[in-house]
């Protein structure tokens, strides 16, 4: 190590690096750290779980999520529970379960929504396809 507890930038590795940093500064500069913020965003996952209060059971409900939530490449899940809500599992972009959740919230699905209570997380992975269940 160098002084201050530094690496000193040589062969190889200093020129990444070096290279790197420019890029970044030259992107920084031209504003296109904007459109690279927001590929970052694409591409992070995350875990949308949503309860859905209303008259959500026997009226399509989970087979109108799955097949939005399809149309937006996500996988998950959406099940009756037992006190009349649906409850929604989506991992996937963070902004596809965006999506998602304003469709849920939208009043265009069967049946009435009258509420939907949301949480965020890490996505856990390991979950393939949409199913009702």
């Amino acid at each position: 190590m160098a002084d201050g507890g530094t690496l000193p930038l040589s062969g190889n590795y200093g020129r990444v690096a070096v290279r790197s940093l420019f890029t970044l500064r030259a992107r920084q500069a031209s504003g296109t750290m904007d459109a690279v913020r927001a590929m970052t965003d694409e591409t992070a996952h995350e875990r949308l779980t949503a309860w859905v209060h209303g008259s959500v059971q026997g009226v399509g409900f989970r087979w109108w999520t799955r097949s939005r939530a399809l149309e937006l490449g996500l996988v998950g899940s959406a099940r009756n529970l037992a006190d009349g809500r649906v409850e929604v599992v989506a991992e996937g972009p963070k902004a596809h379960c965006e999506r998602l959740l304003t469709a849920l919230r939208s009043g265009t699905s069967p049946g009435r929504v009258d509420r939907v209570v949301e949480r965020w997380s890490a996505a856990k992975g390991g979950i393939e396809g949409f199913v009702e269940r």
